[in-house]
């Protein structure tokens, strides 16, 4: 009897100790998950000061939910993101006649800004005619980015041949899978990528 009882005894501790550990590494699993580092990425960059840098992604940030509403082709959504551009882009065009070095920027913010004021007054439940100043205004963004230089924010740019009736045209997104801003859902995925600032 005094062996079953030891035996009884080992294997109770055993599947305490089991679910002890299970536990533990389960809770010591999730606080070191949240305790490690995440893996190092280079900071964004420009030749701006870190303020103008700041400035310039919330610009490209302002821009890709402008792009975003054309893919999901969101009228209203457009509007707004189009005129949220506007605004950061005039803060950045501020920002940037105070600083003499930045001065080659200015052409490409005031396109920037023209053409997003254009897209926020055209009323268009297609998103057809808004589409017609963003093709101008991406080009004018990826200028503004490679003349800034911007470095380490992965920014993608894409091109679709069939858009504007097979003139072509270029956007920016954060991610290299194609989501057509010119066609929606038409043609989603029609497009390629032309170019990385990376």
């Amino acid at each position: 009897m005094r062996l079953v009882y030891i035996a009884f005894s080992v294997g109770l501790l055993g599947i305490i100790s089991c679910n002890s550990n299970t536990t533990t590494t389960s809770t010591s699993t999730t606080d070191s998950t949240k305790t490690q580092p995440k893996v190092a990425t280079a900071p964004i960059q420009s030749k701006l000061n870190d303020s103008g840098t700041h400035l310039l992604m919330a610009v490209v940030e302002k821009y890709y939910g402008l792009k975003n509403a054309l893919v999901a082709t969101k009228a209203d959504n457009a509007n707004s993101a189009a005129v949220e551009l506007a605004s950061i882009t005039d803060s950045l065009k501020n920002y940037v006649q105070k600083d003499n070095a930045a001065t080659a920027l200015s052409p490409y913010i005031d396109t920037i800004i023209t053409q997003s004021k254009i897209a926020s007054s055209l009323k268009d439940e297609t998103c057809e005619r808004q589409r017609l100043a963003f093709g101008p205004l991406s080009s004018a963004m990826f200028g503004l980015l490679k003349a800034a230089d911007l470095k380490n924010a992965h920014v993608y740019q894409e091109y679709c041949p069939m858009a504007f009736n097979e003139k072509g045209a270029h956007w920016l997104s954060d991610d290299s899978d194609i989501k057509n801003p010119y066609f929606g859902k038409k043609m989603l995925e029609c497009g390629e990528v032309t170019d990385v600032l990376k």
